[in-house]
């Protein structure tokens, strides 16, 4: 069950995924979780291999917002992938843009570029950079990494795109630590007074950061109360729950456009470095290396984390 929060602070329940099909591309039905699932699992282990490439990587934040991700691309965005500059296309911006290492396998199997370009991250000379660049890698839309920038950078988009009369929705991924930018809130308040229903803002609350655990360093918490009253509709999801994620996305697509609708904001509780059971939740994987037989026992452990409910 998810709960919503409007701009006025009230609460109402929503049970039950919802189909996407009339906004996104798939029902909501168990042949597509079991697709995101598989894709789950699999952008996982590629992520993995990109971290052998490049001897360190971001396994905290990159696999907290793995099923925010894969719900995305593979169940509600509207992109094309031979078509990367398609005018009409859905826009995603990657706000935390250290977790790049989640989304290049997923634009890969897209078919925005060749898979084999993974086996280069963060090589000289490569395109996957260790932050994403617009300028080289087909599929981003925003060079991020610069944390704070994102939310404003979304909420042109959104406003432009409803300027243009195109009904394009924009979808910002942001980190709970990333919040902490006094950016993210000034271009919360425009967007909700310019109604751009259009937008989306998914935070990626792992709780942790770079420097700690969020609710030692700024807590922010209630996030959607805080949403709520910059004047956004709020709602709080399992972030590792494909049918809840899959629900929300259609929510924000049934609002998007409305002349009386506010923006979105989706908070979307995460674990850091989920699916790797032995450093779920550690501040100290924000970064770092897995070789030997930690490599083996995280593959094992990434494999089997939908076996049965709540495994890792």
């Amino acid at each position: 069950m998810t709960k919503t929060h409007d701009a006025q602070g009230a609460a109402s329940a929503s049970a039950g995924p919802e189909s996407v099909s009339p906004h996104g591309r798939f029902d909501a039905g168990p042949d597509l979780l079991d697709l995101l699932r598989t894709k789950s699992v699999q952008m996982r282990l590629a992520n993995l291999r990109e971290v052998e490439v490049s001897g360190s990587g971001h396994y905290g934040p990159s696999f907290s917002c793995m099923e925010i991700l894969v719900c995305l691309y593979y169940g509600f965005l509207r992109v094309r992938g031979g078509e990367p500059g398609w005018a009409e296309r859905d826009r995603f911006v990657l706000g935390k843009g250290h977790a790049c290492s989640a989304l290049y396998p997923i634009l890969a199997d897209l078919g925005f570029f060749p898979a084999a370009e993974l086996d280069t991250f963060t090589r000289l000379g490569s395109i996957l950079g260790d932050h994403p660049d617009m300028k080289k890698v087909p599929g981003v839309d925003f060079s991020s990494g610069s944390l704070g920038h994102g939310l404003s950078i979304g909420t042109g988009m959104a406003d432009g795109s409803r300027l243009q009369g195109r009904d394009s929705r924009v979808v910002v991924l942001l980190g709970d630590g990333e919040l902490n930018e006094g950016q993210i809130w000034e271009a919360a308040g425009y967007a909700a007074h310019r109604r751009l229903s259009n937008l989306l803002a998914v935070v990626d609350a792992n709780k942790v950061s770079v420097d700690g655990h969020t609710a030692d360093l700024l807590d922010f918490e209630p996030l959607e109360a805080k949403f709520a009253a910059f004047g956004w509709t709020a709602e709080r999801v399992d972030g590792h729950d494909h049918a809840e994620l899959l629900g929300a996305y259609s929510r924000f697509a049934a609002r998007a456009g409305a002349p009386d609708a506010r923006p979105t904001a989706l908070i979307a509780d995460t674990v850091a470095g989920k699916g790797i059971g032995f450093i779920e939740g550690m501040a100290e994987w924000h970064v770092g290396y897995l070789g030997g037989a930690d490599l083996t026992r995280a593959v094992r452990s990434i494999e089997t984390m939908f076996e049965t409910k709540g495994a890792v």
